[in-house]
C-alpha cells in the first residue's frame, strides 16, 4: 500500500475532502487563457504604423484652389457667374470698365496723333538726309563750311531720335489699349466658382485685386498628412498608407490593415525635408491604383475634407508592440536601415 494512502486512512476527514469541479475548471481555464495570451503576444504579428491627420488636396499645385484677379483697374458692371457656377475654359466671369467710359476712344485718338507725328517726322528725316548728302558733297569740294556740314548731320540725328521717341510712345499707347481692352475676366480652365470676392456696379477694383475664387475640375487628388518627427525617418516614398476620410464609416485596426473596414489605400509620394512650426513633417499621399477599393468619388470626398492616415511600417509581435508603447520607444527600424547604420 502506498505511503500516502496508508496515512490518509488514519485521517478520515482529510480523505473525504475533494477539490470542487468548479475550481478545477477555473484553474484549467486560467492556465489555457494565460498560455494562449502568452502565445498570442509572442507569435501574433502586428504592423507598426505612424498615424497623422491632414486634409484632401491636389497633387499638382496648378490644380489647387486658385484666385482670379482683375486684369485692369475699374468698376464692375456685370457678373456672368454666381457662386457654385460651373465654367469652361474661356467663359466670361466678370466685366470691368474704367471710370472714364470714353477712355478707349481717347486712347485711339491719341494713337492716331502719334502715328501722324511719326509720318511727318520720317518725311522730315528724309528731307534732312538729302540736305546732309548735299552739304557733304559741297564740303568735300570746298564749297561749304564745316559748320554747315555738321549742322546738317545734327539735324538728321535729331529727327531720327524724334522718330524713335514717337514709336516708343506708340508702343506705350498700344499696350494701354490692349490692357484696357481686356476688361472681361475669363475662366483659365474648366472648374467651379466657389467664392465671389467683389460686389456689384458700386465696387471699384484695382488691377490685381481678387474678384473670385476658382477650383479646377478633373484633377488628381492627394492627401497631405502631418506625422511626428520621431517617425518621419521610417517613412519612405512608396510606403503603403491606409486612409480614413471625414464622414466615411470605418472600423480601423491599425496593426491589422487587412481586416480594416472603410479605409482606402494610398502611397507616399513626397516627404517635406523640413518640419512645420509644430515640429510635424508633411507627407503627400496619392491613391494606390493597385488597391481593390478606389477612393470615394469627389462628390463624397471634396477638397479640404479632413482625413486621417496610418503609414504602414515594420511587422513585429503584439507583445513587443505593447512593450514599445509602454516605454514610449520609436517604431522598429527597417532591417536594411539598421544594417547600413
Amino acid at each position: 500500500m502506498p505511503f500516502r494512502e496508508r496515512h490518509i486512512r488514519h485521517f478520515k476527514t482529510l480523505a473525504s475532502i475533494r477539490t470542487p469541479r468548479v475550481i478545477s475548471a477555473v484553474a484549467i481555464m486560467l492556465s489555457v487563457g494565460v498560455t494562449t495570451a502568452l502565445a498570442f503576444l509572442v507569435f501574433a504579428p502586428w504592423v507598426q504604423t505612424s498615424a497623422g491627420a491632414g486634409i484632401v488636396t491636389a497633387l499638382n499645385p496648378n490644380d489647387r484652389l486658385q484666385e482670379i484677379n482683375a486684369l485692369v483697374s475699374g468698376r464692375i458692371v456685370e457678373w456672368h457667374v454666381r457662386e457654385g457656377s460651373a465654367v469652361r475654359s474661356g467663359d466670361p466671369i466678370v466685366r470691368i470698365v474704367d471710370n472714364d467710359p470714353l477712355l478707349i476712344e481717347r486712347l485711339e485718338a491719341e494713337k492716331q496723333q502719334v502715328v501722324a507725328k511719326i509720318k511727318a517726322t520720317r518725311i522730315a528725316e528724309k528731307t534732312a538726309l538729302l540736305d546732309y548728302d548735299r552739304m557733304k558733297s559741297l564740303f568735300e569740294k570746298g564749297l561749304s563750311s564745316r559748320r554747315d556740314y555738321e549742322q546738317a548731320q545734327i539735324r538728321v540725328e535729331t529727327l531720327r531720335t524724334q522718330v524713335a521717341d514717337a514709336e516708343a510712345e506708340l508702343n506705350r499707347i498700344d499696350v494701354t489699349i490692349s490692357r484696357q481692352s481686356m476688361q472681361i475676366v475669363r475662366a483659365p480652365r474648366d472648374g467651379v466658382i466657389i467664392r465671389m470676392q467683389s460686389g456689384d456696379a458700386a465696387t471699384f477694383v484695382n488691377a490685381g485685386d481678387v474678384v473670385a475664387t476658382f477650383v479646377p475640375e478633373n484633377v488628381e487628388r492627394a492627401v497631405e498628412l502631418f506625422i511626428d518627427g520621431r517617425d518621419v525617418a521610417l517613412v519612405r516614398p512608396g510606403s503603403q498608407v491606409r486612409l480614413q476620410f471625414e464622414g466615411w464609416p470605418v472600423v480601423q485596426f491599425s496593426g491589422w490593415p487587412s481586416i480594416a473596414i472603410g479605409t482606402f489605400g494610398g502611397v507616399v509620394t513626397a516627404i517635406d525635408p523640413s518640419a512645420d512650426a509644430n515640429g510635424r513633417f508633411r507627407i503627400l499621399i496619392t491613391e494606390d491604383k493597385t488597391a481593390s477599393n478606389p477612393w470615394p468619388d469627389e462628390r463624397y470626398v471634396r477638397f479640404g475634407a479632413s482625413a486621417r492616415g496610418w503609414v504602414l511600417l515594420e511587422k513585429v509581435s503584439v507583445g513587443y508592440e505593447l512593450w514599445r508603447q509602454l516605454n514610449n520607444f520609436p517604431p522598429e527600424f527597417p532591417a536594411q536601415s539598421g544594417a547600413s547604420s
